[in-house]
């Protein structure tokens, strides 16, 4: 439980520019003040994220748009009312109040209204935005606890708000809406149906893009093993033939899944929402057991099954030296 006295000593911090962990609804997010350069630095210095790589803000209410967007189009502000607070990240035309430091020098501000109770409650102490990009080293796996960022960054955060396991367990879903025609630059914990059904037009998803974002590059969200990715069918083939090259190997994938005797599986729930909540704790766990190859069964290409493909394509892309 957050009590008055550790959300005002939240609040303070930021405010004195410090780091604090904080809970959403998608993953536990590494807050700053967006306002205080030498504070949003030290998110990118903590993490060992790319200063080129933007940061998405955090305000507290759709009602802030436009102080950070210079242009807010109508297709925005219906998305806006429709799933904020929520798994959704705008991309707009940035003002001044949007500093170099956060956008990555870009002309555009990504923006989001997180759903829940702590960091709502935080931002409207503060008064004003954090950039809170997942609050773990680049490229590794995000937390959903306050374990897991405890276990990832230490003593390197101020202050840690446990606000509970994260109720979507993926990132935010971003969309560009910069330009000419809206287009999701990342699959995310909201379907990109909902999104069509609210713009009532279909909706590209583009992970090519001119406009950077969090969560783009192709190696992400990685765990320490390497991640070879399957379809549900081919999972008991892929595995006999690791474990025969002498992987120590496990499987991410649904309870219902044939394996070789003696494979640990990570169970991932079938059903598209519940794959994106256990992934990464799933990920996680499988990591602590020292397996050097996992196994992962795709998920169905639809709802949030889309996020967790994105996902698992990323931790299992090449990795870049040194990572």
């Amino acid at each position: 439980m957050i009590t008055s006295d550790l959300l005002n000593r939240a609040v303070e911090t930021l405010r004195r520019g410090g780091v604090i962990a904080l809970p959403t609804e998608t993953v536990y997010g590494l807050a700053a003040n967006c306002e205080d350069e030498l504070a949003v630095r030290r998110v990118f210095a903590i993490k060992g994220r790319p200063a080129t790589h933007p940061l998405i803000v955090h305000v507290a209410r759709a009602s802030e748009l436009p102080s950070w967007a210079r242009h807010v189009p109508e297709e925005a502000w219906r998305l806006a009312e429709s799933f904020w607070p929520g798994p959704l990240t705008l991309v707009l035309p940035r003002t001044a109040r949007a500093t170099d430091a956060v956008t990555g020098g870009q002309d555009t501000v990504a923006l989001r209204v997180p759903n829940h109770p702590v960091a709502l409650a935080v931002l409207d102490a503060l008064g004003g935005g954090v950039a809170a990009p997942s609050a773990n080293r680049f490229g590794r796996v995000s937390p959903t606890s306050a374990e897991h960022v405890r276990a990832d960054l230490g003593d390197e955060v101020d202050l840690i708000l446990d606000g509970g396991p994260c109720t979507v367990g993926v990132e935010s879903t971003i969309v560009d809406l910069s330009g000419k025609e809206p287009a999701v630059l990342r699959p995310g914990g909201l379907a990109v149906e909902e999104l069509e059904r609210v713009l009532g037009r279909k909706v590209p998803v583009r992970t090519s893009a001119t406009v950077r974002v969090s969560g783009s590059l192709a190696s992400h969200y990685a765990p320490r093993a390497g991640v070879v990715l399957s379809e549900p069918a081919d999972v008991g083939a892929r595995v006999t033939s690791l474990r025969a090259r002498g992987h120590n190997v496990g499987v991410l994938g649904p309870p219902g899944l044939t394996l070789p005797p003696g494979v640990p599986r990570y169970d991932v729930p079938e059903d598209p929402a519940g794959a994106a909540r256990a992934l990464y704790t799933r990920l996680r766990e499988a990591d602590e057991q020292g397996h050097d190859v996992l196994v992962a069964c795709l998920p169905r290409a639809e709802g949030l099954g889309i996020a967790v493909r994105d996902r698992l394509s990323r931790a299992a892309a090449p990795r870049p030296a040194g990572g």
